[in-house]
């Protein structure tokens, strides 16, 4: 963006922008969310690590049955920890229907993040099981 900015003879530092993105980005995606296409009932998520200034990170996604992204996070940890966090957050976005079935890969943080959301309510009970339906 800066260097777009520069092509107008705008000199912005590239921090600023980051600030930006900070503050405002939050309240676009509140206001953009609810004018997007509602998800369906059947949800698949993965996970990936891509490298990023020489750290690995993890890039939480999850998709339904569709193609249509649900939600995303870029994570530290691929824990159970991070897999809640996930969880949560694209279960409590709008237009985001609660998932009739989950397919998720091997990953063993998945069935003890829904147990950890069950038991504190986040998750129904007759949602999906904790074994989930795998992908080989």
């Amino acid at each position: 963006m800066s260097e777009m900015a520069a092509e107008r003879g705008l000199v912005i530092d590239a921090s600023c922008i980051w600030r930006w993105v900070q503050v405002f980005g939050p309240e676009l995606d509140k206001r953009c969310r609810r004018h997007l296409k509602p998800t369906n009932r059947s949800w698949r998520l993965d996970e990936t690590y891509i490298n990023i200034k020489g750290r690995d990170r993890f890039l939480y996604r999850a998709v339904d049955s569709t193609g249509q992204t649900i939600d995303f996070l870029l994570t530290d940890r691929r824990d159970a920890e991070a897999a809640k966090r996930f969880f949560r957050r694209a279960l409590l976005n709008e237009g985001n229907s609660m998932p009739r079935v989950i397919n998720v890969d091997k990953n063993p943080a998945y069935p003890r993040a829904v147990e950890d959301l069950r038991a504190d309510g986040t998750i129904g009970q007759s949602i999906v099981d904790p074994g989930f339906q795998t992908r080989q």
